[in-house]
């Protein structure tokens, strides 16, 4: 991955000519500065910042916020902490401070000398502010994580000229599948700049990858080989080694930067190649080697014939091999699955109707398509929704989660659209952007737009149309590139029906419809639940018993999914230390007493016969529903019993 250490410093003079020239022009002549460093201030200009006076508000998170994304992003942290302690010691009373920012450019942790911080907090460098492009103009944490590459900026080259004080040293770190999860930053007093801080951060972001691929590929519970390459046997297990994660099956699941670099491979075409492919020495030679002596290194050859040294680790391998290793979660008898491939992989555990529309979510996530998810309260439609923003392109930008029904009317507007300072009364004196321009270059997710004003539902739809923003008071367009994702509980084509949702707004939202089902109609409660427990407690093998388990498998869990999970928390802090299986006394006792309540004959689907649905799809839906449950999901069996066709299921669950 390339770097732009902008090495040769621009003079002062140049810089103020250049920002002289943009402010007049809107522009800049080519061969001014250096063409990274043009690139950017254009984009920060094109964002609507003035390099010079007050700054527009920008983002900044409060204590519940930071919390919240602190425990969202535990595992970057937790694996940064140690790091960024090492890379203190070495920038100790240098007038300096370390940074590590989340990929939407939050900064989540800090550390350095406390005089330096303390004047840092004047321009917001602390934990909580947003350090994106987009609102603080060209720094070094936002555009190494626009450019996705290592960046230093120095003094005057920082677009903002409050921060000209300021050289920063920034390199983005990833994750074994080429995610940006974020980036990590050294920025000091101008005065200090030195050219090796950049080469110190880089291989602290190193040592974060690393222990971000341990984790990812731990043997414990990795499937496969993991591989440690380097052209020297020294070079084993060191900041400069490659690594590779390898499936059962050869396939290639992982690497790091360094192994990229040596094989040859990108990112982005990593999923599609074979260990074959790349190396001349056969997957079953490798797993003997694994087997005989792992710490020993050997050589191999490349597909371009280079030779290098590696060492081969075997994780939990199914089969004969390592059968002392190979343990499965069980929930009454239902193993776990394999580690899921990305965020939409890891919802599947097995219902048809959800893996359809995990299949058609795919299809679109990448397209110009915007999607409406609908089900009941509590069937998970922000986890899909973030799930789909995980695993598209733009999982490297934010995802900007707004409830529509959760904001008051007179405030929703300013929310969204955001506000020039003195908009309206009790603005803040800054102005502030807004969630839909914080989403820009990532997904905006609109819950509950049923519930969304019918005039605003005007401005939504001008923007959906024009693809620019204008903030509330005034102020000039700002143009907006995100994908949007839509949720409801509501039926909107009654909604239009009843005038209380414009038509134009919901062709424009309906790219794409996918409902959710709800959990008394899902098949795969069994794998649910084990999935649940082992993100609870995942150093633990806790089953459920299996009077317990009958009893969540006939109950119609009118919270759904939110409900269960709360309910399994709960189980979980009431387990004994040396108790393995969750019981009545574990469970809630509302709870309990639910499920101990006899149901009536009546029931139909959870609503009595009386308010049974009256229109024949509704009841198709659910008599195919609780059929495909009867069958355990064999739809063959379910299709019998139906007298329908397999392609007729097949193409009705789609539906």
């Amino acid at each position: 991955m390339p770097s732009n250490a902008l090495q040769e410093r621009p003079v002062p003079s140049v810089l103020r000519e250049a920002r002289r020239q943009l402010m007049n022009r809107g522009s800049l002549p080519p061969d001014l500065i250096a063409p990274e460093l043009a690139r950017s201030w254009l984009r920060s200009w094109q964002a609507g910042l003035q390099p010079c006076g007050r700054m527009p508000g920008a983002p900044n998170a409060s204590a519940a916020q930071l919390a919240r994304e602190l425990e969202r992003q535990r595992e970057l942290v937790a694996h940064a902490r140690p790091v960024m302690e090492f890379l203190y010691e070495q920038t100790r009373d240098t007038d300096s401070m370390g940074i590590l920012a989340g990929a939407d450019g939050m900064l989540l942790h800090t550390f350095g000398d406390p005089q330096f911080i303390g004047r840092a907090e004047r321009v917001a460098l602390r934990p909580g502010a947003s350090w994106h492009e987009q609102y603080r103009g060209t720094n070094a944490i936002g555009t190494a994580l626009t450019d996705d590459r290592a960046v230093v900026v120095h003094a005057d080259e920082h677009y903002l000229e409050r921060n000209g004080f300021l050289t920063c040293a920034a390199v983005p770190i990833h994750d074994s599948h080429g995610c940006l999860l974020g980036a990590l930053d050294v920025s000091g007093d101008h005065r200090g700049y030195h050219r090796h801080t950049l080469g110190l951060v880089r291989s602290a972001a190193r040592m974060i990858e690393h222990r971000l691929f341990d984790t990812r590929h731990d043997p414990r519970q990795w499937r496969g080989l993991r591989l440690r390459f380097h052209v020297q046997p020294e070079g084993i297990g060191t900041v400069a080694e490659g690594l590779l994660a390898v499936r059962e099956d050869g396939s290639l699941a992982g690497a790091n930067a360094a192994a990229l670099d040596l094989l040859g491979l990108d990112w982005p075409g990593l999923p599609a190649v074979r260990l074959g492919q790349v190396l001349a020495e056969s997957l079953d030679r490798l797993l003997d080697w694994s087997q005989r002596a792992s710490s020993t290194p050997h050589v191999v050859h490349t597909a371009s014939g280079r030779a290098v040294w590696v060492r081969v680790e075997a994780g939990c391998l199914t089969g004969s091999l390592h059968p002392d290793r190979h343990r499965e979660r069980t929930v009454a008898g239902v193993p776990s699955r394999e580690q899921p491939a990305d965020a939409l992989a890891s919802l599947d555990t097995g219902d048809a109707v959800l893996q359809a529309a995990i299949a058609r979510a795919r299809k679109v996530m990448d397209k110009p398509i915007a999607l409406l998810l609908q089900g009941e309260s509590g069937v998970g439609k922000e986890l899909f929704a973030r799930a789909v923003h995980e695993s598209s392109a733009r999982r490297g930008q934010a995802f900007v989660a707004v409830n529509c029904a959760a904001l008051p009317e007179n405030l929703i507007e300013a929310e969204l659209f955001g506000y020039q300072g003195g908009a309206f009364t009790g603005a803040r004196r800054e102005g502030a952007p807004g969630r839909i321009r914080e989403a820009h270059g990532g997904t905006l997710f609109l819950d509950e737009i049923g519930d969304m004003p019918l005039a605003l539902q005007a401005r939504l739809l001008r923007v959906l149309q024009e693809r620019e923003v204008v903030p509330l008071g005034g102020g000039k367009p700002v143009a907006v590139d995100f994908c949007l994702i839509c949720a409801t509980h509501r039926d909107l084509p009654a909604e239009l029906a009843s005038g209380r949702f414009r038509e134009d707004l919901y062709y424009r939202l309906n790219g794409l419809t996918l409902l959710l089902p709800a959990l008394r109609d899902r098949t795969d409660l069994d794998h649910l639940l084990a999935r649940t427990l082992q993100t609870l407690l995942p150093d633990r093998n806790v089953a459920v018993a299996p009077d317990v388990l009958q009893a969540l498998r006939s109950y119609r869990w009118p919270g759904n999914i939110r409900q269960l999970v709360n309910a399994l928390r709960t189980a979980c802090a009431l387990l004994d230390a040396h108790e393995g299986v969750i019981g009545w006394e574990q469970l809630p006792d509302d709870l309990v007493r639910a499920l101990k309540t006899p149901v009536s004959p009546l029931a139909v689907n959870g609503a009595l016969e009386d308010e049974a649905p009256l229109d024949l799809r509704t009841l198709s839906r659910q008599t195919i529903g609780r059929t495909v449950a009867d069958c355990e999901g064999n739809l063959s069996e379910a299709a019998r019993r139906l007298g329908i066709s397999r392609n007729t299921l097949y193409r009705k669950l789609r539906e």
